[in-house]
């Protein structure tokens, strides 16, 4: 059997009409006998029926199939079993869905589905299970809630609850989100995420905590408040408060702005940028720097200072490129070197050396000295 929502309506209260006279007219058997329908207590029960919306242009809005539906007369809801059904948009195939029972309420304009949701775009191939389904089709939105898991080949998400709009194809997570990404290996943790599936993107709005992986082991750890993560490019675009941690080489990195490839294993930031090699206790400090994680090199511009905590000697300078295996520092520009045991100033054009252990060498540049300063 087949019926729009609000023809089951209808269906129901001729139903209930003709129960109402008692009366036994050929008009009544032959309803119930072409819909094997059954009225029990002010509900009207139809087995194997499938319901249907449309919007007033005609154009399908949604489609159920039921092992049963129960319409109940004083809630104005069907109550279905077992339900598997299609949702539309723009008259055209959107969704799928399964579930264990559910509920059409409100004239049709409220589609509830609950146990074992399977929800799979026709479109981008994502898949979304959880306890619970809503979906509103006037306002082109599905909500997922209770253990929601979202599948895609570039991606697996989970949280407590999510809404995803169809037009968009864009899901979003909330409370306790994680999400991992494949190529490399990328777990996300955050209490809100923004998927973007069809412009394959990730957005944190929140504060976010991202774990690079190789062979299952962790090889980078970043959090920042905000952050965007291209799932095509591999590349993470964080700001405010970020920290990165690198595990080899021991690395930790502070900024404001940075631009983090994922995959190619660098770290670009066009703001402030604070370096510390947390082994050597070397810290490097720019207005902006790039660190390859692979070569194991930062490079530095825009007043840069270096300081080896341990001694407190201090070299500044305009640019700085710093290798971070053997610690050699190369400096140019206007150098500044600054030791206190023995005290010392030194001015110059570049540098090289290591700051940990006092071994800097500066050499002026074409037409002017080196200026040393020993402090009594």
């Amino acid at each position: 059997m087949v019926f729009s929502f609000k023809r089951f309506i209808v269906y129901f209260l001729t139903l209930a009409l003709l129960s109402a006279c008692q009366s036994s007219t050929r008009t009544e058997k032959k309803i119930q006998k072409d819909t094997a329908a059954t009225e029990i207590e002010g509900s009207l029960v139809f087995n194997n029926v499938t319901l249907n919306q449309a919007d007033e242009k005609g154009s399908p809005l949604w489609q159920v199939k039921a092992k049963k539906a129960t319409y109940i007369k004083d809630k104005k809801i069907a109550n279905i079993e077992q339900p598997t059904g299609d949702l539309f948009q723009d008259g055209k195939l959107v969704l799928r869905v399964s579930a264990d029972s559910g509920e059409v309420h409100e004239d049709g304009e409220k589609v509830l589905l609950k146990g074992h949701i399977i929800a799979t775009d026709t479109r981008n191939g994502a898949v979304l299970n959880g306890d619970e389904l809503e979906w509103f089709p006037k306002q082109d939105l599905l909500w997922v809630r209770n253990n929601l898991k979202g599948s895609h080949p570039q991606l697996q998400a989970t949280g407590n609850e999510g809404r995803y709009f169809t037009r968009q194809e864009q899901l979003e997570l909330q409370g306790k989100v994680a999400a991992i990404a494949k190529d490399p290996d990328l777990q996300m943790k955050t209490e809100h995420l923004i998927w973007q599936i069809k412009d394959k993107k990730l957005i944190g709005d929140k504060r976010m905590q991202m774990e690079r992986y190789k062979d299952k082991i962790v090889t980078d750890r970043v959090e920042s408040d905000l952050s965007e993560y291209n799932l095509t490019t591999k590349i993470a675009i964080l700001k405010q408060n970020i920290q990165l941690t690198s595990i080899d080489p021991p690395l930790l990195i502070a900024s404001n702005s940075a631009i983090w490839d994922v995959k190619g294993q660098t770290v670009l930031s066009d703001q402030p940028v604070k370096i510390i090699h947390q082994k050597e206790q070397v810290v490097i400090t720019g207005n902006q720097g790039r660190v390859d994680l692979v070569r194991r090199v930062a490079n530095l511009t825009g007043g840069v200072q270096g300081v080896g905590s341990r001694n407190q000697s201090q070299l500044y300078a305009t640019q700085m490129r710093w290798d971070i295996p053997t610690q050699n520092i190369d400096a140019s520009g206007n150098v500044i070197y600054k030791q206190l045991n023995p005290p010392l100033n030194v001015t110059g054009a570049t540098a090289k050396g290591k700051l940990q252990d006092q071994s800097i060498v500066v050499n002026s540049g074409a037409g002017s000295r080196v200026v040393t300063e020993i402090i009594p």
